[in-house]
């Protein structure tokens, strides 16, 4: 686990929470890591379902208290630079994207939550650091990171970006 690295982004529409991470693989290799139901089992969990736009999955959140399974709908899809997805529940509407680059040391993931207002990045922050380290550790055959060492130890970070 690094130190907290997200952002937050006042755009027209709201604030996006942007988290990024340098992976040293192609494009390719990462967008199959977080596209393919059998690579993102190993970070998020594994999905079924016609991930086409505008359909709806289903997805297992394997690292989650009781594995839940939830609906996922999937906005936009264009290999291998963006994937926008959205769902909704008990705790408001969720717009997501992954977007992947070429960087020098191989490819930059930048998750953006694009959020209604600021209310919450406490605990999305982490979620969202916690989850990307996953991935991290999933790519490099390490043993998965707890997130108690997450939450609430970031809170602070993410709450004080709201007052920067």
């Amino acid at each position: 686990m690094g130190e907290p690295a997200g952002q937050l982004i006042c755009t027209g529409a709201g604030v996006d929470l942007v988290l990024r991470r340098v992976f040293a693989a192609l494009v390719a290799e990462v967008w199959a890591d977080v596209t393919e139901p059998s690579r993102t089992a190993r970070w998020f969990g594994p999905w079924e379902g016609d991930a086409a736009p505008g359909r709806t999955i289903r997805v297992k959140m394997v690292f989650e208290a009781e594995t839940p399974w939830f609906e996922l709908r999937v906005d936009a899809c264009e290999p291998p630079r963006r994937l926008a997805v959205s769902a909704t529940d008990e705790a408001g509407a969720w717009r997501m994207e992954l977007l992947l680059s070429e960087v020098d040391d191989g490819t930059e993931l930048s998750l953006v939550h694009h959020l209604d207002g600021t209310g919450g990045v406490g605990e999305i922050g982490p979620g969202w650091e916690y989850y990307l380290d996953l991935l991290a550790a999933a790519r490099d055959a390490a043993p998965p990171v707890s997130f108690d060492d997450y939450y609430p130890a970031m809170k602070p970070y993410f709450e004080a970006l709201v007052t920067r």
